[in-house]
């Protein structure tokens, strides 16, 4: 074979052994950060998240504020929830924090993560993919090719807004109370008027496994609805609807909380809560003995 055919070979090699032990390399860096981080999911696979109240939502679910919770309980919260967080991905996690801690006391569940799926959310978990048979499992079911590249790459499964976060919840800091700190501006109420949203209502089977994984550990679990700003409720379509359905597939009440709250002052935006607007539903939770 030709001399030079031979050395451009081994230099291919050499370049192949390269780009993998860098990639394991730096995949096994990244890891670290986020094993230090005190973003939630962080210290959920790292074993620092044992609590008596666990919660559970999309990004309504931030709604439960955990320095009120705890304030008015006297009890440990951890929140699971996140921004676009769907049904499937909740049943993942509750079963993961099951499966790692003491059954916590109670289970509140915000039933609107039920009104869609997005695989682009659950693609953003890959950082976790090695911590979770079961999000392994359901990210290769929604994405087999995000899923296979996590294998062919573990640089790859850092290049994500969840990894973003852990990097930013660095040094000690956690996140136990985000959530948005601002009011609604004219603006958004402007256009509230001319939103239409409609709520689909999916993963009822999905939500009903959850509810009797958690009461088959000893958990008490409450569905609720989160406050939306009245006016934006009252053009939502099919929202009574969306809660009949729910109860009925799973056989659980639901506690509806829609138009508890009216102050414009308390809503960051028409779908989501303030820190102002979320100590006072906690309080109303906490009436209502939800809490």
């Amino acid at each position: 074979m030709n001399k030079n055919i031979l050395t451009r070979i081994a230099w291919l090699l050499a370049l192949i052994l390269v780009v993998f032990v860098g990639d394991r390399v730096g995949g096994w860096l990244c890891k670290q950060m986020v094993d230090e981080s005190g973003f939630r999911y962080s210290r959920m696979y790292t074993g620092k998240a044992q609590c008596d109240i666990l919660l559970l939502g999309n990004s309504r679910g931030l709604g439960f504020y955990q320095p009120t919770i705890e304030e008015i309980t006297g009890k440990k919260t951890f929140n699971l929830s996140y921004n676009g967080m769907t049904m499937d991905l909740g049943k993942v996690l509750v079963e993961d924090y099951m499966e790692k801690y003491k059954a916590p006391e109670r289970l509140l569940i915000d039933v609107t993560m039920c009104d869609r799926s997005s695989p682009e959310i659950l693609a953003t978990f890959v950082p976790y993919i090695g911590e979770s048979e079961r999000l392994e499992q359901l990210i290769r079911d929604t994405s087999h090719t995000v899923a296979t590249a996590t294998q062919l790459s573990h640089l790859y499964r850092y290049n994500s807004e969840i990894f973003q976060r852990a990097l930013y919840y660095n040094k000690g800091k956690i996140d136990d109370d985000w959530l948005l700190d601002r009011a609604m501006s004219n603006s958004t109420l402007e256009y509230i008027e001319t939103q239409k949203y409609r709520i689909d209502a999916r993963f009822i089977d999905v939500l009903k496994e959850t509810i009797e994984y958690a009461e088959g550990m000893g958990t008490k679990v409450e569905l609720v609805m989160t406050p939306y700003y009245p006016p934006f409720a009252k053009v939502v379509k099919g929202l009574e609807a969306f809660q009949s359905e729910i109860e009925r597939g799973t056989g659980r009440k639901i506690r509806n909380y829609v138009y508890a709250i009216e102050d414009p002052n308390c809503f960051g935006d028409f779908q989501h809560l303030n820190k102002k607007g979320s100590k006072v539903y906690m309080q109303k939770l906490k009436a209502d003995g939800v809490l």
